[in-house]
């Protein structure tokens, strides 16, 4: 056996090339790359690929059913998420609880939540097209490993950053998209709804209401085909 064969047998630059995902933006995370969320966890809370990493307290990796048939995805972590490392723990995240509720869903047995970035951005401010790069890879990882059957879209950096569509979200709220195979569905983010109170026929809660039992149905339809 010659050296350089014996030297190929040590050679180590795969794993390092993984080690180095959180360190740079430049790195790839190709699919495949992590076989647990635990292990994507541990490079998110280490993760300096883009600005935000400098400026948190808490990566928000994600919380739920890991085996969930619904994932939701959100924008970025606020205050309290990057408080608790949780996303939607604040009053948004209770008001998705209940809409969630209202059609017997839960994030015991049905639901898992990410967010499009892990950090939170300063200000709460929308993340950057940069930002959205460095992070995106990790949520695509989360979505293998969850395998959900729907991804619902919580406002329209969510829906940009996931399908690429541009339209404004009171445009395409409601609507059906495919991605990658999976049913998508934008929603109204709950933040919009704490704004926008009122319950009458085509308010913005109203449209939610008419959403989420679509989701529902859909649900439904899916494990009983399946």
């Amino acid at each position: 056996m010659s050296s350089e064969t014996q030297l190929s047998l040590f050679d180590d630059s795969t794993l390092n090339q993984r080690e180095l995902i959180p360190t740079d933006a430049k790195i790839a995370i190709a699919p495949g790359t992590y076989s647990a969320m635990t292990e994507l966890a541990q490079h998110c809370n280490r993760c300096h690929r883009c600005a935000l990493g400098d400026i948190r307290t808490h990566a928000v990796v994600g919380r739920g059913n890991l085996k969930a048939p619904i994932m939701v995805i959100g924008e970025a972590p606020g205050q309290n998420e990057d408080e608790t490392g949780l996303p939607f723990v604040g009053r948004s995240g209770q008001l998705l609880e209940k809409i969630l509720a209202s059609v017997n869903l839960s994030t015991e047995h049905d639901v898992y939540i990410a967010n499009i970035n892990k950090c939170r951005p300063p200000d709460n401010r929308v993340p950057t097209p940069v930002e959205v790069a460095a992070c995106l890879p990790y949520l695509l990882e989360q979505i293998r490993l969850v395998d959900p059957k729907i991804i619902l879209l919580t406002g329209a950096t969510a829906v940009k950053g996931i399908t690429g569509d541009k339209r404004g979200i009171t445009k395409i709220r409601g609507e059906w998209l495919e991605w990658e195979g999976r049913l998508c569905m934008p929603i109204f983010h709950p933040s919009y709804l704490l704004r926008n109170p009122s319950k009458e026929r085509g308010a913005p809660k109203w449209l939610m209401w008419q959403d989420i039992q679509a989701v529902r149905a859909k649900l439904d339809e899916i494990q009983n085909n399946s």
